[in-house]
Order: structure tokens, then C-alpha cells, then sequence
């Protein structure tokens, strides 16, 4: 009878974890409720501002590259076209650089930026881009756009707050770099995923920054969209209308794939390097240096102008252009053409990684994806696994954040993406374990200026990453406390 009775007893109800009540409760006070509620309402002038921001870089960019050559006569850029743009470039920064607050934000070799920037830098990072981009810089704009988000999201958690709150002031920074970015990389979701990745936290904590950042993204991206299709206004987003068609990976695409990515990360780790070296001569004399390797950099587009018969547009700005470029017509440019094109974008890339101001992912990809296309003609290889490799490799090299790098790249190649996916998943860890290895350490000078020369100040008060960690975003150190 006892043993029937005790057959027939409901089993224990299953309790939760410590972990997972103090999380619920967490999730579903109402402080965080607010907090969610102030990402959203963040998201929207953030989104507002990067948009406004993109949008005026775009047009003054085709102005410069477009509407003032052919108002001269010239149905394309002509090769010197570069030379006075970037000197032009390097004179108007030197100001910024050297005079006005935050001296235009940090050194783009040092990845995408650390903590977020006090709203009083704010000005001469706009300023510094927006003369650097649409001169011909060979970098992005990501970064400025993350360290634009995080201020404005400072902006509205009041000063008493941030010092009380360091914890949640740093979300809503996260939050609002989140927006910032929305789409600037053509889907809010790798946006929100990269600040997440970058930020390096794990568990119930990084349950707690995914919401808000999700709910900054979703809202910049509607407003992004939403103000896209009402102005008309082209943005520049890193998207790709055409690639070529692809198949299941095969065995020589693996064969040819992984020494590919490897290559690919030995070359971006080479750009770095040169990056590193570029800011290491900028430390002293800055205003004359910055000028010279504002003049390199034009010096370095127009000779792969002069040398190829073709626009410098291609070697020079972030590269976006190019690459759809590359994706929709791989079979328009010549081994020769792509080797130079590798050749002196990377030396443009390295040298204003290390002394202007910009993004470092853009001219990432595209380096990535004309080595990729370069050998396509390999047995067994072809454009499309190429493309795949090259974009992922090159992403995760420089950003040091292998899912974001794989994302990006699959969501870039479109329909290809279900066929390309695992040959996109290989070439990213390759290329980040290799890269990883092979990072090169900021040489003494650099590291010794660094709060001098970019500032990288949390109004929270709390630390960064460390340089030798590429993929920082803004938000990430703070969001660690």
C-alpha cells in the first residue's frame, strides 16, 4: 500500500538556479524596464544624427569624385586627382588633430575604439571624418559612427546618473553605438552583434546588454531605412547588389581556401603593422607628418591610377564602391589590376590607419575580396569561393572578432550564403588564429602617447581593452564593470 502511495506522488516541482531567479528578477525590475526604454528612445536621435552624418559623407563624396571631375571635363577621376585632395585632406586635420578636443577621436589602427568618447569630443571626431572620408582617406566610416552613438547616448543619461550608474550608463552607450551603425554594414544584426562580441562578456550579463542593443538596433534601422526611402539619400552601406553564383564547397576549395585566409591575415597583419609604424612617426613634429602621409596616401592611389589606366576612386575612400565593383563583375579585372590594387590600397590603408581618422573594417573587405578574386583562376577554385574567403578572412583579421566576420560575409553574399556558409566559417577561424598569432604590439612610442595623442576617457571612469585587441568597440570596456 505504501509503496503504491508513494508511486502515485506528484515528482518535485524543478527549481530554478540561483543564477536564472537573480537574472528574472533583474530582467523584469523596474529599473531595467526604464533602461530598455531609454535605449529605444536613444535610438532614435542616435539613428537620426548617423544617418544625417552618412549621408552628408556620401554626398560630399560624390561631389568630390564624381560631380567636381566631370564639371572639369574629365569623365573619371584623373590619376593626380588624389594628390590634391589628400594634401588638401592633411591640412584641414592637422587643426583637429593637434588643437581641438578628443583630437578626432582615436587612432583607427587601434580597432574600433575602447570605451565611449565624452560628448565634448564629439565635434572634432565629426570634424576629422568628415574631412578625412570624402578627401580620399582609405578608411570608413564605422568607427566614427560607434564613437557617435556612444556620446549621444551619453548625452541623455544625465552626468549624476553616468557617476551613480556606471553599469547602466555604459549600456545605453553600448546601446546607442548599436543604432549608430544600424545599417551600415547592411543589416542591423551585424551591428548589434559586433558591439556584443567585442564587449567579451558571457552568462547573465551578456543576456542583460543584448536586449538593449537589440531593441537600438531594430530602431536604427527602421529610421535608417524609413529616412533612406523618404530623402532618396544613398548612404554608402557595405552591401553587394550582384556576386557570382556559387556551388557546395568542394574538396579545392578547402584546399585552396585555408592558405588563402592565412595569406589574407599575414597581409592585414602587415597593414597593421605599417598602421602601427605610420603612428609611431606621427608622434613627433605631428602637424608636418600628418600632412606627408596625407600626400602618401594620395601618392599611393594615383600610382595605382597611373600604373592601370583606371579611376584612383578604386584605390582610394573605404572601398565599399569597388567592392561592389568586384562582386558584380570579377571577370572585368585582371590578376595584374587586382595585385596592384592589393598592393597600393594596402599601403594606402596602412598609412592612414596610423595618422587620419576613420573606420578600418571597409578597406578590410575589399583588400580581402580582390586577394580572393585575384585567385579564382586556381584548379578547382573559382570567383565565388574566392569572395567568400577573402571577405571573411580579411574581417576577422582585422576586427580580431571571428562571428561578426562570419556573419558579415554571409549575409554579403546573398543567396550564395546557404552554399557558402561552411567555407565562410573555415576561412574566418583561419585567418583569426593566424592573425592572432602573427598581431603585431604597438611599438613603445605609441602606447606612451596614446592618452595624449586619442584619448580614449570613459565618463564612467572605468578601463578599455587593451590595444592589442582590434575589435574593441565603444561600450565594451565599461560594460565589463
Amino acid at each position: 500500500m505504501a509503496s503504491n502511495q508513494a508511486g502515485t506522488e506528484a515528482p518535485p516541482a524543478q527549481q530554478e538556479s540561483p543564477g536564472a531567479v537573480q537574472l528574472k528578477a533583474v530582467l523584469l525590475s523596474p529599473g531595467y524596464l526604464k533602461l530598455l526604454l531609454l535605449a529605444a528612445l536613444v535610438g532614435i536621435p542616435v539613428s537620426l544624427v548617423a544617418f544625417g552624418f552618412v549621408g552628408l559623407e556620401h554626398q560630399m563624396q560624390n561631389w568630390i569624385w564624381t560631380s567636381l571631375p566631370s564639371g572639369l571635363g574629365y569623365h573619371q577621376p584623373p590619376w593626380w586627382w588624389p594628390l590634391p585632395t589628400l594634401a588638401l585632406a592633411g591640412l584641414l586635420l592637422v587643426p583637429v588633430l593637434t588643437r581641438m578636443p578628443g583630437k578626432g577621436g582615436h587612432l583607427p589602427v587601434r580597432g574600433l575604439g575602447g570605451p565611449p568618447q565624452p560628448p565634448t569630443y564629439l565635434p572634432s571626431v565629426l570634424v576629422a571624418a568628415l574631412i578625412a572620408l570624402p578627401l580620399g582617406a582609405s578608411l570608413g566610416p564605422e568607427a566614427p559612427l560607434m564613437a557617435l552613438g556612444g556620446a549621444l547616448a551619453l548625452l541623455g543619461v544625465r552626468r549624476a546618473q553616468r557617476e551613480a550608474q556606471p553599469k547602466a550608463a555604459a549600456i545605453v552607450a553600448t546601446a546607442g553605438s548599436s543604432a549608430a551603425i544600424a545599417t551600415i554594414f547592411g543589416n542591423p544584426v551585424v551591428g548589434c552583434v559586433m558591439v556584443l562580441e567585442a564587449a567579451g562578456l558571457g552568462g547573465p550579463q551578456l543576456l542583460l546588454l543584448v536586449v538593449p542593443c537589440l531593441l537600438a538596433s531594430g530602431v536604427g534601422g527602421l529610421v535608417f531605412t524609413g529616412f533612406g526611402h523618404w530623402t532618396g539619400l544613398d548612404i554608402g552601406a557595405l552591401t553587394l547588389q550582384s556576386v557570382p553564383k556559387s556551388e557546395v564547397p568542394t574538396a579545392p576549395d578547402y584546399l585552396w581556401g585555408i592558405p588563402l585566409a592565412a595569406l589574407i591575415a599575414i597581409l592585414v597583419v602587415s597593414v597593421q603593422a605599417l598602421g602601427w609604424n605610420t603612428a609611431a612617426f606621427t608622434t613627433h613634429r605631428t602637424g608636418l607628418r600628418i600632412v606627408v602621409c596625407a600626400v602618401g596616401v594620395g601618392a599611393c592611389t594615383a600610382a595605382y591610377a597611373l600604373l592601370t589606366g583606371r579611376s584612383p576612386e578604386e584605390a582610394a575612400l573605404s572601398g565599399q564602391a569597388t567592392l561592389s565593383q568586384l562582386a558584380a563583375n570579377p571577370q572585368s579585372w585582371g590578376v595584374a589590376t587586382l595585385v596592384l590594387l592589393v598592393l597600393f590600397k594596402g599601403l594606402a590603408w596602412g598609412i592612414s590607419l596610423g595618422s587620419l581618422r576613420g573606420g578600418p573594417i571597409f578597406p578590410a573587405i575589399m583588400v580581402g575580396a580582390a586577394c580572393g578574386i585575384a585567385c579564382a583562376g586556381l584548379p578547382g577554385f573559382g570567383a565565388a569561393a574566392g569572395l567568400s574567403v577573402g571577405m571573411a578572412a580579411s574581417g576577422a583579421a582585422i576586427t580580431g572578432l571571428p562571428v561578426t566576420a562570419s556573419l558579415l560575409a554571409i549575409l554579403l553574399v546573398g543567396a550564395n550564403a546557404r552554399d557558402a556558409a561552411p567555407l565562410i566559417l573555415v576561412a574566418a577561424v583561419v585567418s583569426f588564429v593566424v592573425a592572432t598569432k602573427l598581431r603585431p604590439r604597438p611599438p613603445e612610442a605609441v602606447q606612451g602617447s596614446s592618452s595624449a595623442a586619442s584619448p580614449n576617457v570613459s565618463p564612467t571612469g572605468s578601463g578599455s581593452r587593451t590595444d592589442s585587441a582590434p575589435g574593441s568597440a565603444p561600450g565594451s570596456g565599461t560594460a565589463q564593470t
